[in-house]
Formats: structure tokens, sequence, C-alpha cells
């Protein structure tokens, strides 16, 4: 059995502020897209909505490179924003923001969308962090994927940073989810017995209209459709980089952690998607202070709890892969509470005033850089 790469992919979605009113702002009137894109060439691309900018990585060997270009790329992108007079923001939704009064980019695939999805899309305003591990044998991939759905609410978990919607506090630590939830082809994805049986399912969904391309399906985890990944969706995007950094991490020890059972003939004991699911809403509406289900013994668990023998399930791969710096924000944000509660502790601190969350928030995303 050939052993896969495990390179990483990171992609962010940054939100384009306006630093005086600290609402969203259009990015596309100004000259900052064609400047990114000039000299960072296809690692910028912009998004459905206007205020949405996406930067990714290269494909790097390991997280000291991943680490590397990350920091170079949101470094790059404040200091551009800074010169176009915008601020640059990591958060997975904007605490006040209105998305009926925002435009979409005038792109023709985004359009598309719109024109497909109409409302859903429209509303979609929303900021990911999306992950992509390399393994090239497409039958692994497949047999990965089904095994990783397990571990998605706790990576979910540790990422929320979405609390606030339309300038309310939704009482969820990360809203995105159900923000996302209305768009067809997302959440926790069934199983597959083999690569073809996957196939197959694309092939039918193409050949009856519903999608044109596997990229149209969002699911939380899924085989990237051009590239030889599997490609973690389900995260907000977090304030810091170094949390990014530390979650990517995790998922790479995660996915290497299942292979080495894969490569010795045993696997990760399979659950139900509607089983995922209970965890996953567990995760959104309470991050790291609430009980999952831990479906072996059948009774929750404080999730803290969990995430300790989580991550003690990944410490060999962790130290085979050379990752132990960036493992380390995992226990940071244990410690310091994930966005979604640094936002929530501010908002208290501003009297409930949101304009000084998303200040706060602008300070987070430029820590550490």
């Amino acid at each position: 059995m050939t052993r896969p790469s495990f390179s990483i992919g990171i992609e962010e979605e940054y939100q384009t502020i306006d630093p005086e009113t600290f609402d969203l702002r259009s990015h596309i009137q100004t000259e900052l897209m064609a400047q990114g894109r000039r000299v960072m060439k296809e690692k910028v691309k912009q998004e459905l909505h206007q205020a949405v900018i996406e930067v990714g990585t290269g494909v790097c060997r390991d997280m000291t490179e991943a680490r590397a270009d990350l920091v170079g790329l949101r470094r790059q992108m404040i200091a551009l924003a800074r010169e176009h007079g915008l601020a640059l923001v990591a958060g997975a939704t904007h605490p006040f923001a209105d998305w009926r009064v925002q435009d979409i980019s005038p792109d023709e695939r985004y359009l598309q969308v719109v024109e497909d999805m109409q409302l859903v899309a429209r509303s979609n305003l929303i900021f990911g962090l999306h992950v992509h591990i390399g393994i090239e044998d497409r039958e692994t991939a497949i047999h990965l994927m089904n095994q990783v759905r397990y571990f998605l609410p706790h990576l979910l978990a540790l990422s929320t940073n979405s609390p606030f919607w339309l300038g309310m506090n939704t009482g969820l630590k990360s809203y995105r989810c159900k923000v996302f939830d209305k768009f067809p082809r997302t959440n926790i994805p069934d199983t597959f017995a083999s690569w073809a049986d996957y196939e197959n399912f694309v092939n039918l969904l193409v050949r009856t209209n519903c999608i044109d391309n596997a990229k149209k399906i969002w699911w939380d985890v899924r085989p990237h459709p051009f590239f030889p990944t599997i490609e973690v969706r389900i995260c907000d995007l977090p304030m810091r980089v170094d949390e990014t950094l530390g979650i990517a991490a995790l998922i790479q020890a995660t996915v290497y952690m299942l292979w080495k059972l894969h490569e010795k003939n045993q696997a990760w004991r399979p659950y139900s998607r509607a089983l995922i699911m209970e965890n996953k809403w567990r995760a959104s509406r309470y991050g790291i202070d609430g009980a999952l289900i831990d479906f072996g013994r059948e009774t929750e668990v404080p999730e803290r709890q969990l995430l300790e023998e989580y991550l003690g399930l990944v410490d060999d791969a962790v130290t085979e892969l050379g990752s132990r710096q960036e493992i380390a924000h995992i226990r940071w944000i244990m410690d310091h509470g994930t966005g979604a509660d640094r936002q929530l502790a501010a908002f208290e601190r501003a009297g409930g005033d949101l304009r000084r969350v998303v200040q706060f928030m602008a300070e987070e995303t430029r820590a550490g850089l």
C-alpha cells in the first residue's frame, strides 16, 4: 500500500470591512483583488459576495511549510486591505451586517449559483476554513472520508466563531452552520462502499441535472473533485492564524492516524449520519463547553474531556508528522475559549456594542503575525 503524501492546503475566507463603520464593504470597487492577484497569483480568489475574499496556500509538504505560506498570505492581505482603505476580519459571520444589502460578485459562475438557489444563495454570507489533506489513492480517500466523519463535530466545536447574525446574539457558537444548512448537498455525508459507489452517486446527480460537476457537493468532508485530496469543510474561520494552524494540524494528524489503522486492515468504527448529526448540532450550539455523545459508551461526555481523549489518540501521529508546535494551539483554544467565546466576552465588555466586537475581531485577525 503506497503511503499518501499527507500534504496540506489551507483556504481561509476573510471579511472586508469599512474601518470607520465596521460594517462589511465591497472590495470590488477597489484595486484590492487585482493587486492581490499580481502579488499572490492564484492564491487569492473572489467569492459569491463582494465583501468576501479567499486565500489558499499552495500544496504544503508539512505544517512548517503551511505555517510560512498562510502567515505570509494573511499578512499580505491585511496590508493590501489597509492600502485600499479597508480592514480585514477573520470571523465566520459578521456580527451585524445585513446580507440583503450585500452585492453579489459579477462573475458568471456566482450569478448562476444565485439563479439556481435564489434567496438561499444570497443569504449565504458566511466565512469558512477548508483544509485539504493529500490522499492520492481514490479508494483509500473514500475509506478515510467515511471514518473522519466521526471527528467532524469535535473540529467544529474547536473552530466555532459565529455567535452573532443580523445584530443578534443567536445563542449558538456556530450560526454559520445553520446558514449553510439551507444549501443542498451539505452537512455530514453518508458512507460509500468504494470509490465506484461514490462515482455512481455523482454521475447520477450529473445525469439528472442536479449538478454539473462534483464541486457542487458541499459536504462537511468530501473527496475533492479535481485535487487528490480529502477536503474538510466543516470549520468556522477562526480569528487567529495560530488557531487555523492548530485545527489544520489536528485534521492532518486525524487522517494520518486513520490511515495507520487502514494500513493494518483496521478501521475506526463507523456510525450513522443521523448520530453524527446529533453531535454536530451540540457542537454548533455549545462549542467546547457542551457535552457530546460518546457513541461507543452510549453516554454524553463533556466536550473538553472528549478533546483530551482525541489529543491522546493522535499523539503518535503528531510526533511522526512533526506538528507538535501547531497542535499546541489546540490547548490554547481550550484555555482561552474559541473565537465565539471570545467574541461573546468582547460583547459583554463593550456593553453590547457590536462595532467594538468587530474592532476586537480585526485585532485578533492580526494577532501572531
